[in-house]
């Protein structure tokens, strides 16, 4: 893949890199993360200028004394973003500004056969194509951006840097997305319906936002645009500067000169989105029901003896019974529990795991007596309510009275590792071994030797 050769996307920094508008720009040291939870989130947009400094180091409690010391310029080089553009097990868009669309699809080029040669172009102008790309347009070329999801999942440093929001419940935390833009481009005036924060890596970005509510999306475009977008506010953003934006604001980021962006979005599962996805996981775990131990299942039973006239005609009693199955029935609490923490970890479809290191993997007992410590891989999700345990879709139930287990495995999922200690103690125990070798084995654990 080749779009130019990797330059320094900072060279150039605008003469008015401080403009700002009405609105609140906290100096570092002067505010908290409990002072953005309660006065900002979810309520109203926040532009925090070197963002570090408000974000804790992984692994650290909040109230510990900051600094940055991620170097975000080197977070990941454009170079390793094009190729993860390639990647078809990523995901992977190029969009195409009005002005810039009809030669730049000339210079993008994608893998054939792939999603990629589904190209829309909108009357507007706006073009999206989606990866993987053999070739992007060339650099010098303006109006273009790569958006890659899921940088996480890929490139370690992502992942340590996604875990600095790790201030919010990770069922919240979805993904990772850098977006590269030439100078111009951008994904034009949108609105999403989740959280965002935009964490400016290199270069420059002017964002204009506006209020909920104000303006009608672009019928049949293939973002979100906004008919009538109106902005209210605008900065430019330098690297380490973040944007948070709550669900519904209008916002347009547009890149001034060769930048990279950051963007840290938040799972908001609709009631519909919820609804279908619940009643597929219905389908797998109801068992059946019977009168009865032993019995067999309870199955429909004509009432009536008569003719029937209208034979095409679904009987009203047939219609009343299987309705009443239907109405009466309640989902069990528990199954209920079970299907939430399962749907909150379910990996996305593109996610696989193997298992490192040769094909008979090293035991935990073999690693612990060496002083290894044990590491949830960077795409492993995993949570727990009470004794049920959630890891990539698939729900455990530590024993009741296996209290040791359990406080491990709470320490696993709120450090997302363990340390020599830990993992010498989880070693010991026996039903907890098991389960992590099971875990090791399927590449969702990781253990590292000193």
């Amino acid at each position: 893949m080749t779009a130019d050769d990797d330059a320094d996307v900072n060279a150039d920094v605008p003469a008015d890199l401080n403009v700002a508008g009405a609105v609140d720009e906290p100096r570092p040291g002067d505010f908290t993360l409990r002072q953005f939870l309660r006065r900002y989130w979810q309520r109203k947009p926040l532009l925090v200028r070197d963002a570090l400094h408000l974000l804790p180091e992984p692994g650290l409690p909040t109230s510990h004394a900051l600094h940055a010391a991620l170097d975000l310029q080197s977070l990941v080089t454009t170079r390793a973003l094009f190729t993860l553009a390639r990647d078809p097990d990523v995901e992977s868009r190029l969009v195409l500004a009005p002005s810039n669309g009809a030669h730049a699809a000339a210079g993008s080029e994608p893998v054939p056969g792939t999603a990629a040669a589904r190209e829309r172009t909108h009357p507007s102008g706006w073009q999206l194509r989606h990866g993987p790309f053999n070739r992007l347009p060339p650099r010098r070329q303006p109006g273009w951006s790569l958006l890659v999801q899921g940088v996480d999942l890929h490139v370690p440093a992502a992942r340590r840097l996604m875990d600095r929001f790790r201030f919010l419940p990770d069922a919240r935390l979805d993904d990772l997305m850098i977006s590269f833009a030439t100078d111009g481009g951008g994904v034009g005036p949108h609105v999403d319906s989740y959280d965002v924060f935009l964490l400016q890596l290199a270069g420059h970005r002017r964002w204009r936002i506006s209020s909920p509510g104000r303006g009608a999306l672009v019928p049949g475009a293939p973002l979100r645009l906004l008919a009538d977008f109106e902005a209210e506010q605008e900065w430019l953003l330098g690297p380490g500067d973040m944007l948070y934006l709550p669900p519904g604001w209008g916002h347009d980021g547009t890149a001034v000169g060769e930048c990279m962006t950051c963007s840290i979005g938040f799972r908001s599962p609709s009631k519909s989105e919820l609804h279908r996805a619940f009643f597929s996981y219905l389908a797998d775990q109801l068992p059946p029901e019977s009168s009865a131990p032993g019995a067999p299942e309870a199955r429909y039973r004509d009432r009536t003896k008569d003719p029937v006239a209208h034979p095409a005609e679904i009987p009203g009693d047939m219609a009343r019974s299987l309705g009443g199955w239907v109405r009466r029935y309640r989902p069990p609490g528990k199954l209920i529990e079970r299907f939430i923490g399962c749907y909150l970890t379910e990996p996305k479809p593109s996610v696989w795991f193997d298992a490192e290191g040769e094909a008979a993997p090293m035991t935990l007992d073999a690693g612990a007596a060496r002083g290894a410590t044990l590491r949830l891989d960077r795409r492993t999700r995993m949570l727990y309510r009470k004794r049920v345990f959630y890891v990539n879709g698939e729900a455990v139930e530590v024993p009741p009275r296996n209290r040791p287990a359990r406080v491990l495995l709470e320490a696993l999922a709120d450090q997302r590792g363990l340390d020599r200690a830990q993992t010498a103690r989880a070693a010991r125990e026996t039903w907890l071994r098991k389960q992590l070798e099971e875990w090791l084995a399927a590449g969702w654990l990781r253990l590292s030797v000193p």
